[in-house]
């Protein structure tokens, strides 16, 4: 069975089959490729179901995932996530092991068919050619003899007439025979090239046609055995995952059976039995008699009076309860940041409890000394700053306190010189490419840079005018700033005498709103109160506090709060202010950066004369 032998007729039909079969191949291509999409898609939308219907953490919905109905859902939904994981691996080998290898195949398949049919057109072409000869050496061989009679016809008829010439009679005879001579040697020709022919077409029809119809075969049937072993490979990539589907399936199935209505009805009690008893009978009251109304001990009435005078000697009741969270809130807004710290990156820390850091070095102070220590104790600098917080300030940052408006100067002045160095870098570019240009006209007209290196010096320009400016204001605040000494820093009893007053007032101002806190309305009417050149002046005047102790920060913190400052693992720093039993220690880098950090993040080293004192 061979295409060459009996399909050798068939060049146009074999021809457009085996398009066809190209055709299903690249059909059989797009269907794996659409099927990936499907796996990709439905792994997708798995994920995100997954991840829709996870408990969201540290929220109500994550305590009700107790249950072992609820731990079986969540198990069933991580169970799913590893599903849609197979599902991936499905979509990746096969577009690995058959969508590539066979675009790479169809496109070496296209070459080699597209090879072959040259080689038979090339084929049909040259047996064309052949037959034409044939044909032309056929005309002129009949032509020939057809003339090759006329002459011999014309010299018969010359010869017989009486009153031709004897020279007429030669002339026509020789004729005749030349006729005679060109005849023969077309038939030479037309034998010679009959036989030609006859051994080309028994060349073409024996020989080359089959030999190009079977390496088409081949080539066809190549084609035949790779799309069926990529079918196989479709199924086997899916035979792959099974086990881990039925694993995943089976995780399922073991969560399942895990769950135990018995075991969720008992925890259904502890989360909500009240512990008291039902009430009892209701005792006949007879009206009949002029008797005082009895109720039991045991009635609904009574039980209620016992759960209402519990609290009463267990615990302190709400309306003692309400003061007490209000001042402390008051406290706590004038020694430390509004907010509890966060716990520390690990729990190996003593102080990482669930709500946050505790100090471990004393307990919480009664609210009598705590509020006794506020009176007489330093104000703290963010206190004062509050006030002048607003919203956008003014270009040269005079809104601020000296020490933060001269660091925003500063910065501004850095960025701006950061600005002028980039256009003068493409300043110097443009030059260079310039001169190039120059030197080199043929790489470009020198003039077409001209417009941006007038833009560029007009920038640079601007941005000189704006740092001579902001270095200006940054000159005026360096000017203002006190010169700091040792000295200075020891005079801090001084600072604490002479404002006082002024902390006494403040607290006076929180503690006569409705609930104790301190509001926004009340530190803008103080700030009006308060004349801009004193307030400035107290911050000119003010003397940090001394150091009773250093600290090495346990682990890295963000202060991204007010009041707070970041400080890297490992670090040193000074302590100014011991945890009060907020969770919160003050430090100091430098004479400009100091703030509080959570207690739990840093190991303190008090001195033996702080400790003492």
């Amino acid at each position: 069975m061979s295409w060459g032998t009996e399909l050798w007729d068939q060049f146009d039909n074999l021809e457009k089959h085996t398009q066809w079969g190209i055709d299903v191949l690249e059909k059989y291509i797009k269907f794996v490729k659409e099927r990936t999409e499907i796996e990709l898609s439905y792994a997708k939308q798995l994920r995100n179901l997954s991840k829709k219907y996870q408990p969201k953490k540290n929220s109500k919905e994550e305590e009700e995932y107790r249950y072992t109905s609820t731990k079986a859902f969540l198990a069933t939904l991580n169970e799913m996530n590893d599903y849609a994981g197979q599902h991936e691996v499905i979509s990746e080998n096969m577009t690995s092991l058959i969508t590539g290898e066979l675009t790479r195949y169809v496109q070496e398949l296209k070459q080699e068919r597209k090879s072959h049919f040259h080689d038979g057109r090339k084929a049909q072409q040259h047996i064309e050619t052949c037959w034409k000869q044939l044909e032309a050496s056929k005309r002129r061989f009949e032509r020939d003899c057809k003339e090759a009679d006329r002459a011999q016809q014309y010299f018969e008829k010359m010869d017989a007439d009486i009153n031709v010439t004897k020279a007429d009679v030669e002339k026509a005879r020789q004729q005749a025979q030349l006729r005679h001579q060109m005849a023969e040697d077309s038939k030479a020709e037309y034998c010679s090239t009959l036989q030609k022919f006859n051994s080309e077409q028994h060349d073409h029809y024996y020989t080359h046609i089959p030999n190009i119809f079977q390496k088409i075969q081949e080539m066809e049937e190549r084609r035949i055995v790779r799309i069926g072993e990529s079918m196989k490979t479709f199924a086997e990539v899916d035979r792959q995952v099974i086990p881990i589907i039925g694993k995943c399936l089976d995780e399922i199935t073991k969560a399942a059976e895990s769950i135990d209505h018995k075991n969720d009805s008992q925890m259904v009690i502890e989360a909500f039995k009240s512990g008291f008893e039902p009430p009892g009978d209701v005792d006949f009251e007879d009206f009949t008699q002029p008797m005082k109304r009895t109720v039991s001990e045991s009635s609904l009435s009574n039980s209620r009076g016992d759960g209402k005078s519990e609290p009463k000697f267990g615990g302190k009741s709400k309306g003692k309860l309400w003061p007490f969270i209000k001042k402390n809130k008051l406290m706590s807004l004038l020694t430390s940041p509004h907010q509890p710290p966060p716990p520390p990156p690990a729990s190996a820390s003593p102080s990482a409890v669930p709500n946050g850091p505790q100090s471990p070095k004393q307990q919480k102070e009664p609210l009598s000394h705590r509020f006794n220590e506020f009176m007489t104790s330093k104000p703290k600098i963010h206190c004062f700053r509050s006030l002048k917080r607003g919203g956008a300030g003014p270009e040269d940052f005079s809104n601020l306190p000296p020490e933060q408006r001269r660091k925003k100067l500063q910065q501004k002045v850095d960025e701006l010189n950061k600005d002028i160095q980039k256009e003068m870098d493409q300043r110097d570019a443009l030059t260079k490419m310039k001169d190039v240009y120059i030197k080199n006209p043929q790489m470009g007209d020198p003039a077409s840079v001209d417009h941006r290196l007038a833009e560029l010096g007009q920038n640079i320009e601007k941005l000189r005018l704006e740092v001579q400016k902001f270095e200006g204001w940054l000159a005026e605040v360096e000017g203002r700033l006190p010169m700091r000494t040792e000295q200075a820093r020891r005079q801090s009893g001084l600072y604490e005498a002479q404002n006082t007053s002024a902390v006494n007032s403040c607290a006076q101002d929180r503690e006569s709103s409705p609930d104790g806190s301190y509001t926004e309305e009340q530190s803008q009417e103080t700030e009006m109160k308060v004349p801009a050149t004193d307030f400035d002046d107290e911050f000119d005047d003010e003397e940090p506090l001394p150091t009773i102790g250093t600290c090495k920060a346990l682990y890295t913190f963000e202060g991204q709060n007010e009041g707070t400052i970041s400080v890297a693992e490992g670090e040193m720093l000074y302590v100014i202010e011991e945890d009060k039993g907020d969770g919160w220690t003050r430090i100091r880098r430098n004479e400009d950066e100091e703030g509080y950090v959570p207690t739990s993040y840093v190991e303190v080293y008090l001195d033996k004369n702080a400790k003492d004192s």
